[in-house]
């Protein structure tokens, strides 16, 4: 009786799952849930073609399996190359240059970035720059920006 009944309504099911696994994609934008999403509508139209529901489950899954492993991953790939190239955060820093604002005194001193941000510094370099010359950042150890005389970046 249940297997007559699955037989008869399997559409319904089928564009439940479709509406469900539609719902799912557009909250995590990963492109798992549009993949079963198409791979129910394979198993929606095996059924309108008179499959009975098995043959639907298993055209259901195996479509949905030949989408994620075969256009899932060059979809991700495509669509990841027009990602902005700008440089951010730490990133964004290294190699930038700046002016001390202090002598350096002790281990550390400030330095004013070219984006405008006054960074505690610590030297990395033989020679200690006067207030006033320029340096270039080279690394970042947490809050602290590691900078060199503008002229040893140079060589």
């Amino acid at each position: 009786m249940f297997l007559d009944f699955l037989s008869s309504y399997a559409w319904v099911a089928w564009l439940a799952l479709i509406l469900v696994f539609g719902i799912i994609e557009m909250a995590t934008l990963q492109f798992i849930f549009i993949m079963l999403a198409v791979g129910a509508v394979g198993g929606l139209v095996a059924g309108l073609i008179g499959l009975p529901w098995w043959a639907q489950i298993i055209v259901a899954a195996l479509l949905s399996i030949l989408l994620l492993f075969a256009v899932r991953p060059p979809l991700l790939r495509r669509l990841g190359r027009g990602g902005d190239p700008a440089r951010s955060n730490v990133d964004a820093l290294l190699g930038q240059s700046g002016i001390v604002t202090m002598d350096f005194s002790g281990n550390a001193t400030h330095v004013k970035l070219a984006n405008g941000e006054t960074w505690t510094a610590k030297l990395d370099a033989d020679r200690s720059p006067i207030e006033g010359e320029r340096v270039v950042v080279t690394a970042i150890d947490g809050a602290t920006a590691v900078v060199v005389p503008a002229e040893r970046t140079a060589s």
